[in-house]
């Protein structure tokens, strides 16, 4: 059945009200999202085979943000973060973008570069040559070690040779260009650019060094766009607020570093919570932030003639369906069977328009009421729970340190004393 993410008042529900109304919602099996809500007796032993050295496990809260339709679907997006206030302002931010008919995204092939370093070269301009020369017996080569990928479609579909002049040497460095389709692609890439990096030695008559994948995969993009209405902003004094964040996000590298990390608070936790390298993910955008030699925004923002927000974003989004701890964390499958993706590109194009919903949430409270009301409201209840307050105490504690304005550890223990002495 087609999924409902409009779940009004979900916030007031417990997390057990939570969990039985996404499964409701989603259509699915209570079993098929079980992982949500229990490890089960065996992560130990799936984490033991994951990583190296386990010793335990660190869960992060895994939330389910609402309202989201995308390309004319809805969609319930999991998001696994520790951070207050993100889940919040990605759903309020999709509920806004709603009323104009939600996200609208387009992504390229899942294409993915590997870099092969040649090095102790005497003719380098004319060994880029001759790898051009034999480029089809490389390709051929490349696509020899994994057929079940070229069967699929995928494969070595081409080569760049470039010459890099380093500080001192110059390396003439091969791009391997290859669709990986589902897959984030690492293990396939680098396998191929290990095969050939001996016949490009040769054929450049120098030595090898690195094969590896790059994380800058900008021949992935995924872009997104959406339109803000403005009542529901909040009036055209706060989109004209959020258009003047942006500004001075675009123009100074030290407030697009804290605009892009709210960017990110959104992908990265979609990206966790569906089992994907958050790392790569976060080279690669930040890469692409500077790609013009200069750190800047990554989203941008206009206005339409009605006085409408309208705001766009296109950035690399190297994700996968298949591999890695997306087929190995049961977490990561519920968390992928919840949102009923059928390929790595419909992915990317769900996490970059949960990036671009944070990041306007983030410039409409910044240009609003400031950041801190709604996040540190959120941020009380940690504070509270840190200070030893039990589940009745929670509450009426968080009211206190909002009322006083400073939500500190320090003051929420003597808030605390004070309740349970009976002098507050």
């Amino acid at each position: 059945m087609p999924v409902n993410s409009r779940l009004p008042g979900f916030y007031k529900l417990s997390p057990s009200e939570r969990f039985r109304k996404i499964v409701d919602a989603s259509g699915l099996a209570e079993s098929q999202l079980g992982a949500f809500t229990s490890p089960g007796d065996g992560m130990m032993a799936i984490a033991d085979r994951m990583i190296e050295n386990v010793v335990g496990m660190l869960p992060i809260p895994l939330g389910i943000a609402a309202n989201f339709t995308i390309n004319g679907r809805d969609y319930l997006v999991p998001m696994a973060t520790e951070e207050p206030s993100v889940v919040a302002a990605a759903s309020n931010m999709a509920s806004v973008a709603r009323l104009h008919g939600g996200f609208h995204t387009s992504s390229d092939q899942p294409v993915m570069i590997s870099q092969i370093q040649v090095v102790g070269l005497r003719d380098p301009q004319a060994a880029r040559l001759r790898i051009y020369e034999r480029r089809r017996e490389l390709l051929d080569l490349a696509n020899e070690q994994d057929p079940f990928l070229v069967k699929l479609g995928g494969g070595a579909k081409d080569l760049q040779v470039r010459i890099v002049e380093a500080a001192t040497s110059t390396y003439v460095v091969v791009h391997l260009i290859v669709d990986v389709r589902d897959a984030m692609g690492a293990n396939a890439v680098n396998t191929m650019a290990e095969a050939v990096a001996p016949l490009v030695a040769g054929i450049a008559g120098g030595r090898v060094r690195l094969r590896i994948l790059s994380n800058k995969a900008d021949l992935r993009l995924a872009r997104v766009r959406a339109v803000y209405d403005r009542e529901a902003l909040g009036g055209e004094d706060v989109v004209d607020g959020i258009l003047d964040a942006y500004a001075f996000a675009a123009a100074d590298p030290y407030r697009a570093a804290t605009h892009n990390k709210g960017i990110m608070n959104g992908i990265t936790a979609v990206v966790l919570a569906t089992g994907n390298d958050t790392r790569a993910v976060e080279a690669g955008a930040h890469s692409h932030a500077a790609a013009r030699g200069r750190y800047t925004s990554l989203s941008h923002y206009e206005k339409d003639a009605a006085g409408n927000l309208i705001g766009t974003m296109e950035l690399p989004m190297a994700v996968g369906l298949v591999g890695g701890a997306t087929k190995t964390h049961p977490v990561a499958q519920a968390a992928v069977k919840l949102l009923g993706v059928s390929s790595a590109q419909e992915l990317a194009e769900i996490i970059v328009a949960v990036g671009l919903a944070q990041n306007t949430g983030a410039l409409r409270a910044l240009a609003a009421e400031g950041i801190q009301k709604g996040h540190m409201s959120l941020h009380a209840r940690n504070v509270a729970i840190a200070a030893g307050a039990r589940d009745d105490e929670v509450d009426a504690l968080v009211t206190r340190l909002k009322q006083g304005g400073h939500v500190r550890l320090d003051r929420a223990q003597q808030i605390l004393a004070d309740m349970r002495s009976g002098r507050s």
